[in-house]
């Protein structure tokens, strides 16, 4: 068993795919809380939980990494943990109130195209033609989900506040992926847990914001099982498979993998919510896993002629 998840540990795709179904599962997750628990005391709740988890499993090394962290690079800490944890939720959540699902779903893959911009501009990293391609065929996989078949439907789409909060907390993801790239070299679950704890932090302020204005109210029964799930599933797991996959093939290679998560939420929808699945949906996996492969094939390529060079 413990030699499987060594290899598994060391296996980038496999990790990266497991993210995007726990993404994609927070979106059902999402829906799910609708009702059950106002949005800011979720995010205040799910991350309180990831902490109180991670405390018991951190080993005395990386409870030091942790202590280090949070003393040397504090201000790191908290853009990160503001713009792709904390901030990242309490946008997502509260806009699933005022927005319509396709538009979330469409919007979320906007993360990819501002991490490969970005990666061009701050770090002068070529982005080849194979990589352009295969990020706009996952894309065109998320508008086959979204239009379930029919394109035509996406002319029909309309921008609010909401929506345009969601394209800047994107490019606040995409920011926090690029800043991995030089993130301080200690294991991946130390700063997780560093991230989770200023998360926290951030979360307070949020919370006592939402209860002063009368909005906040605390989860029924249902609530609670969705924050245990959403806590352990998306905050937790998800987040230590991406950052171990960023740690084996980049941000750059990484960050493509967020392209699926709108597919496997429709894929998740169909088992956990029952919704059918039709052809656009099918055509829509094809499309996301092909692109993905397109990009990773084609920097793989390169990296082997850089060797054999």
């Amino acid at each position: 068993m413990a030699r499987l998840g060594s290899w598994l540990w060391g296996q980038p795709w496999l990790l990266l795919v497991g993210m995007a179904t726990l993404f994609g599962a927070n979106g059902i997750a999402a829906r799910l809380a609708t009702g059950e628990m106002s949005p800011l005391v979720l995010v205040f709740l799910r991350w309180c939980i990831v902490c109180l988890a991670l405390m018991p499993i951190l080993s005395r090394p990386q409870r030091d990494e942790v202590r280090w962290l949070l003393r040397a690079h504090r201000g790191r800490l908290a853009w990160m943990s503001l713009l792709a944890f904390a901030g990242y939720n309490a946008v997502f959540f509260t806009a699933a109130y005022h927005t319509s699902a396709i538009n979330l779903t469409l919007l979320q893959s906007s993360i990819p195209p501002f991490t490969l911009l970005g990666a061009a501009l701050v770090f002068g990293t070529r982005v080849r033609a194979p990589q352009v391609l295969g990020m706009l065929l996952t894309f065109l996989g998320v508008l086959v989900v979204a239009a379930k078949g029919d394109l035509g439907a996406l002319s029909q789409l309309r921008l609010n506040a909401s929506d345009v909060s969601i394209i800047l907390v994107c490019a606040g993801y995409a920011a926090y992926l690029l800043g991995l790239r030089t993130r301080p070299a200690t294991s991946a679950l130390a700063f997780f847990a560093a991230l989770a704890i200023v998360s926290t932090l951030w979360a307070v302020p949020m919370a006592l914001y939402e209860i002063a204005t009368g909005h906040a109210y605390w989860p029924s029964l249902k609530g609670w099982l969705v924050v245990l799930f959403i806590a352990f599933g998306p905050s937790f797991a998800a987040q230590v498979f991406f950052l171990r996959g960023v740690d084996l093939i980049g941000p750059g290679r990484a960050g493509l993998a967020p392209n699926l998560v709108p597919i496997a939420g429709a894929l998740g929808a169909v088992l956990i919510l029952h919704e059918p699945f039709t052809l656009a949906d099918g055509c829509a996996l094809v499309l996301g896993i092909g692109g993905v492969s397109l990009a990773e094939w084609s920097v793989a390529r390169a990296l082997r002629r850089e060797r054999s060079a």
